[in-house]
């Protein structure tokens, strides 16, 4: 987050899909939603029968655990051989859970079909790229859409005050909760099914011409 907080100086940030709540500027947690270590258990044993060559990891307590036939597409977890199974990393609330195909055999959204139905009234499921074969899963009833909608009760904030972009499903609540959102045109192809605008690609710039346009409205 710290080339966020040197691009805007203030306030406070929704990260982990909006599993924590973060001040910016004292760099500290503020609120956390966490999935309990029994449901963990659930988790990983449900997705297990559904999705037989499914893989696991598991952000506990700022640490990243992952199974070591979990391959990792980013520098996390890379400078560690791993557990056997997720199971025994899985010793206090976590913050996410990742479930990966790591063979390729499912994309994020086959595999977000399967995991809805085995792990539904368990904890919520997502994914943040469909050329993947990644699932995000969170506590039950925790969504970006979700926190966003509690940080803005307490601020007085109504949804049609609210503006959001975004481009996959882990976007998807934010978007449909805010009265003003928009769907990056070259992100997930159901977006423009959750936001009420469509923006241009992000290599056009499309969420900077949209932001120039709304700062010319009147006030």
């Amino acid at each position: 987050m710290a080339e966020i907080k040197d691009a805007f100086g203030f306030g406070n940030a929704i990260c982990a899909n909006g599993a924590m709540l973060y001040d910016l500027i004292g760099e500290k947690i503020l609120e956390e939603w966490l999935v309990p270590v029994e449901t963990q258990f659930m988790i990983t044993k449900k997705l297990r029968e559904a999705i037989p060559t499914v893989s696991f990891a598991v952000e506990i307590n700022n640490t990243f655990h992952r199974e070591k036939i979990y391959i990792p597409r980013w520098d996390a977890g890379l400078d560690n051989t791993g557990v056997d199974v997720a199971e025994d990393a899985m010793t206090a609330p976590a913050l996410k859970i990742l479930a990966r195909c790591s063979q390729g055999d499912l994309s994020s959204d086959e595999m977000l079909v399967i995991a809805t139905k085995a792990l539904e009234g368990i904890a919520a499921v997502t994914h943040s790229n469909p050329h993947d074969s990644l699932l995000e899963i969170a506590a039950l009833g925790v969504s970006k859409g979700e926190t966003l909608a509690k940080m803005a009760d307490r601020a007085g904030i109504a949804a049609d005050d609210a503006v959001t972009f975004g481009d996959n499903p882990n976007d998807f609540s934010m978007l449909r909760w805010a009265g003003r959102s928009w769907a990056m045109s070259d992100g997930h192809p159901d977006g423009k099914l959750n936001a009420k605008f469509s923006a241009e690609p992000h290599h056009h710039d499309g969420v900077a011409m949209i932001i120039e346009e709304l700062l010319e409205l009147p006030a």
